[in-house]
């Protein structure tokens, strides 16, 4: 009887890695995003131990130890919520960028605040064109210097942040930006 069913040694060696990986990712997640898994008692403290650990070698071990104990789990929720918050943290980056075109263009191109306003035209255009002019004002005399940051031109980040997330809808301003606030 032939055994064409068992997985090749190179199959269950990358998908042991795989698990691996799993955990490293599980390691690598703030204490509520882990709190929020719901881990088996002893996967949660092999993760936690290995948070602590700063030894290279001993921090290897314990991974492999992760995913050891990761193939008795069902991998396949760690693995979609890991997913949904890779795809989270990739719309808040995508957006962030967007934001900072935004503010580019409104600084550099005259035309750019009736495209920003034919885009978002929920926004308030008098605050944004004062903020506009005032950060080029601000540009023009060389204030953007560590001693004295560029007042204006945070705000108009700011401006700018809140319609583009008003106009993606509830609770696309979950995640704050740490930069210009």
């Amino acid at each position: 009887m032939p055994e064409t069913d068992k997985p090749s040694k190179t199959q269950r060696k990358k998908a042991m890695h795989e698990l691996q990986a799993m955990g490293e990712a599980l390691v690598d997640l703030s204490a509520h995003q882990l709190q929020a898994m719901a881990l088996p008692a002893d996967l949660m403290e092999a993760v936690v131990e290995a948070r602590q650990m700063h030894s290279r070698e001993g921090r290897r071990r314990q991974l492999q130890f992760i995913g050891r104990l990761m193939r008795e789990v069902d991998p396949e929720p760690i693995r979609a919520q890991l997913a949904a918050w890779r795809n989270q943290s990739e719309a808040h980056s995508a957006q962030f960028h967007d934001i900072e075109r935004w503010r580019a263009r409104l600084l550099e191109d005259e035309s750019a605040l009736t495209e920003f306003a034919a885009r978002y035209p929920g926004a308030e255009l008098q605050p944004l064109r004062a903020c506009v002019r005032e950060a080029r004002r601000e540009q023009a005399a060389g204030v953007d210097h560590p001693e004295r940051p560029a007042r204006h031109f945070r705000q108009l980040f700011r401006l700018v942040r809140e319609v583009v997330q008003a106009a993606a809808g509830p609770g696309a301003d979950a995640q704050g930006d740490s930069e210009h606030d």
